[in-house]
């Protein structure tokens, strides 16, 4: 399943042990070698103090239309905690604004969003806005994972012309299916909500 990223920012963080919102997401952890989102910055909630304010993509159990699900609060590390998380957020890389060129030097554009599989959290496309001089007739140019050949500090390089990028681009999938845990009926929750609209698998 594919996401927006924006679907990821401000996203809820939900609790099975206790049944609500414990956090929500502030910002995702991208590891620029692989394109991959290893974990969020979290914040609000239970979030502070003891524990930590990272959670891990391998602590998520599901993403729904409720927010991701966790187990509980003890899923929060913090940076220094998880070796790989901290060398990640070291890079302090952003993907949204780098430059997208062409191997040969051909300039795409900037990176204004992407798409996230939820099943591996890999970045699977790249969304680019085009030059000012270009915008008129094709605005956005959108990028799969496989075409992109190299990524640094300050730019994208992908392997193909814009022509064949945008005709590969057509053929992927981009198809929410939101899947809802929270369906059987013997999970009380806070709020007092139904057991249609919160539950446990």
């Amino acid at each position: 399943m594919l996401v927006d990223r924006t679907q990821l920012i401000r996203c809820p963080v939900m609790s099975l042990h206790v049944g609500q919102m414990i956090a929500e997401t502030l910002e995702p952890i991208i590891d620029p070698n692989d394109l991959k989102i290893v974990g969020f910055v979290v914040g609000g909630g239970v979030v502070g103090g003891e524990i930590g304010n990272i959670l891990r993509t391998e602590s998520i159990r599901e993403y729904s239309d409720v927010g991701m699900i966790v187990d509980s609060e003890d899923v929060f590390v913090s940076r220094i905690d998880v070796r790989k998380i901290d060398e990640v957020m070291s890079y302090e890389f952003q993907l949204v604004g780098l430059k997208c060129v062409t191997k040969k030097g051909t300039k795409l554009g900037k990176v204004i969003g992407y798409t996230v599989d939820l099943t591996t959290y890999d970045i699977m496309q790249v969304i680019v806005q085009r030059p000012v001089l270009k915008a008129f007739l094709d605005p956005e140019l959108i990028i799969p994972r496989k075409e992109i050949i190299e990524v640094d500090d300050y730019k994208i390089t992908v392997k193909d012309e814009e022509d064949k990028i945008r005709k590969r681009a057509t053929k992927e999938d981009f198809v929410p299916n939101f899947i809802n845990p929270f369906r059987q009926p013997n999970f009380s929750t806070a709020d007092n909500q139904s057991p249609d609209e919160l539950g446990t698998e």
